[in-house]
């Protein structure tokens, strides 16, 4: 979180972000003619968003494409602001509207549109943790259940295998078929959302799980949710900054995040 605090602390940086909240999966060449300064000088604050996590890239082609990765302000929102929510916190309480209300409800909806039908969401966040731990964490009904609003998920995980997604005897989530299963490294599916009328009538889209070893005891995840229609309704990738934030501190600490998308259906379960 100290890395993240200091790329905020730059305006240029925020600016950066900013230009990237407008249109997501920006390339160099494109964030360095919106701003002033060099070309060099748009590396060096891209480099140092993309070490905060505020930042994550993927490659198309010969170009490499930065997108914002909305999770460490969510988890800067759990840690650091909500358990402040006293009178007089009223700074805390102002930057809980800032970056809960403007950027956790907005930065879903930026994606980046590879076609003229085409959104991609991408999320990344490091988690310290094995990536066979990790692996379990995604795939075991209970353990999922834990930190994604209480749904679980079941399956054989075998390719081709199908999956369903569900808070038992309350509501069906979602369903669809593991495409390619290589533990515990990579998981892509097929996405069909069932919880309500809108989104089911967005149709299939994709969801890929992407683990990578970073140094001795820490993984990095990227979630990228794609094959999404341009202008599809938020609702079906809005809520991956909870779910990564909930991932990640119960594999860090054994606890349950209390957000609200883990609030919504508790009650009824």
């Amino acid at each position: 979180m100290d890395e993240v605090f200091r790329a905020l602390a730059d305006p240029t940086r925020r600016r950066l972000l900013d230009a990237l909240f407008k249109r997501d999966g920006q390339t160099l060449s494109a964030l360095e003619q919106r701003s002033p300064m060099t070309r060099f000088g748009v590396m060096k604050h891209l480099r140092v968003l993309e070490e905060a996590g505020l930042v994550t890239t993927r490659r198309r082609g010969r170009e490499k494409l930065h997108f914002l990765n909305p999770v460490p302000i969510r988890l800067v929102h759990d840690r650091w602001v909500s358990k402040y929510a006293k009178p007089w916190a009223a700074a805390l309480g102002g930057l809980k509207r800032q970056l809960e209300e403007e950027t956790m409800q907005k930065l879903p909806e930026a994606g980046f549109r590879l076609s003229e039908s085409e959104t991609v969401a991408v999320f990344e966040i490091f988690v310290k943790t094995t990536p066979e731990r990790l692996w379990e964490a995604i795939t075991d009904p209970k353990m999922r259940a834990r930190y994604s609003f209480g749904v679980e998920t079941h399956s054989e995980w075998t390719p081709g295998s199908e999956y369903t997604a569900s808070v038992p005897g309350v509501i069906d989530i979602a369903s669809g078929e593991n495409l390619e299963v290589e533990p515990p490294r990579r998981l892509v599916q097929s996405f069909n959302a069932l919880w309500s009328d809108d989104v089911k009538a967005e149709g299939p889209s994709r969801v890929t799980w992407e683990i990578e070893p970073v140094g001795d005891d820490s993984c990095r995840l990227t979630v990228v949710h794609d094959q999404l229609r341009d202008g599809a309704n938020p609702e079906l990738y809005g809520g991956w900054p909870m779910i990564l934030s909930g991932l990640k501190t119960l594999l860090e600490t054994g606890e349950t995040l209390t957000t609200p998308g883990s609030l919504r259906y508790s009650q009824a379960a």
